[in-house]
């Protein structure tokens, strides 16, 4: 019989969190639909750089459930990137990643995906609560943070969800505004990682004790500055060129089509302008072919380059490559790769939506412009282009907004919920 107070071995996490941990701390289910794995390496990156980082202060364990539903395989013979379904768990940098499957059918019962997830997730969330585990973290209000609410209902443990963004578009969708406001009801704690998203749960119903603003970080070790020269020449760009760079899932939201459309203007005032694409297909869908059409149709195929996924501990050559990083997107909650990019002493233009505003919050360090406003986009680009950028300054700012900081209000979130 084990003495109280000894620690059993399945009490242990993998890794870096074999340290034993006290059981009167919080250990963390993250909980997030969305999170990288072996079929899908860059899904979520942007959760797990959060949480890990948490992770060296608090046990936790991640479950990301993944749609299913009867025949997926079948389809998949004729579209294999459908769906893609990883194994059903992963070990990643020694922190175990369970995926259960919830059904799902496409286009149907959609208004159901909350259940689905929380019945398909109950017994391994038990399991783990067996274990030890006693606090349910989620990500994105709708699905997992109405699952997430639900589970902790079931299972008596605390809820926090934290709002990414696609809680503005679901604002205006009249069938899942009751589903916001009830998890904006019942969730212990309601992180934003953005002030916009915190004002919209508000005016959603959340109480104003309930919100709380904790922002993403950047790795400023990870993002710094290489010689611009040597950047240049790894992706054979001119040394006297004009650089323009766009980091993001090649999808509609994130506007690289609206930048390309400013080219041939921009092209006038600086006839050596280049623009770098760095990105490939994500779970929101995949616009390479129309981008690469557009770039034809324009004539642009020698300006524009197409530089695939490159992974964030490379990200630094292509940014340092760059004069402008510029993000034309159409919803956002706070882009990582924005303090990323000013890491690499890069200035950002950014449409005004979401935190984008909060992140480039004075012209020292680049320009909001109005969103899908060619013109203003192609003078902000213009400008900045023509301006000479303090790019230490820029650096010295976003080394002021690392993940540290970040990391220390939610640890200190988490404890103060979990001792109620």
């Amino acid at each position: 019989m084990r003495r109280l107070g000894e620690v059993c071995e399945c009490d242990r996490l993998p890794g870096y969190l074999s340290t034993h941990f006290s059981m009167n701390e919080p250990r963390l289910i993250v909980f997030s639909s969305l999170f990288p794995n072996a079929t899908q390496p860059t899904a979520g990156l942007f959760i797990r750089e959060r949480m890990f980082r948490v992770g060296k202060q608090l046990p936790l364990v991640v479950v990301s459930p993944k749609p299913w539903f009867p025949g997926q395989g079948l389809i998949r013979l004729f579209r294999p990137h459908y769906r893609p379904l990883p194994a059903r768990t992963e070990t990643q940098s020694g922190v175990e990643v369970i995926f259960p499957r919830f059904l799902a059918f496409p286009g149907m019962l959609r208004g159901l995906d909350s259940l689905f997830m929380a019945l398909a997730s109950y017994f391994t969330l038990r399991r783990l609560q067996a274990r030890g585990f006693n606090f349910i973290d989620a990500h994105f209000a709708y699905p997992d943070g109405h699952a997430a609410q639900r589970l902790g209902r079931w299972l008596g443990m605390p809820v926090t969800v934290t709002l990414r963004g696609t809680e503005v578009p679901q604002s205006r969708n009249p069938a899942l505004v009751p589903k916001l406001r009830q998890v904006f009801r019942n969730a212990d704690k309601i992180i934003t990682v953005s002030d916009s998203l915190r004002q919209l749960a508000y005016s959603l119903g959340l109480a104003e004790e309930r919100g709380q603003v904790v922002g993403n970080g950047v790795d400023a070790d990870r993002f710094t500055p290489v010689p611009k020269a040597e950047a240049r020449q790894r992706f054979n760009l001119p040394a006297a060129a004009k650089v323009l760079i766009t980091v993001g899932g090649l999808v509609e939201r994130k506007g690289f089509h609206r930048v390309i459309a400013c080219l041939p203007a921009l092209l006038e005032k600086h006839p050596d302008l280049h623009y770098l694409i760095v990105g490939g297909p994500c779970p929101e869908g995949d616009m390479t072919q129309a981008l690469k059409e557009q770039v034809g149709e324009l004539g642009l195929r020698d300006r524009v380059h197409f530089l695939g996924s490159i992974s964030p501990d490379d990200l630094k050559w292509p940014l340092s490559a760059a004069d402008v990083f510029v993000l034309s997107t159409r919803n956002e909650g706070w882009a990582n790769v924005i303090l990323e990019s000013m890491a690499c002493g890069v200035p950002v233009v950014a449409s005004d939506v979401g935190g984008n505003a909060e992140v480039v919050s004075c012209p020292e360090l680049g320009a909001i412009v109005p969103f899908d406003d060619q013109a203003a986009l192609s003078n902000a680009l213009n400008a900045a282009l023509s301006r000479q950028w303090d790019a230490l300054a820029i650096r010295t700012y976003a080394e002021a907004n690392s993940w540290n900081s970040r990391v220390s209000v939610l640890t200190d979130l988490f404890r103060q919920i979990h001792t109620r």
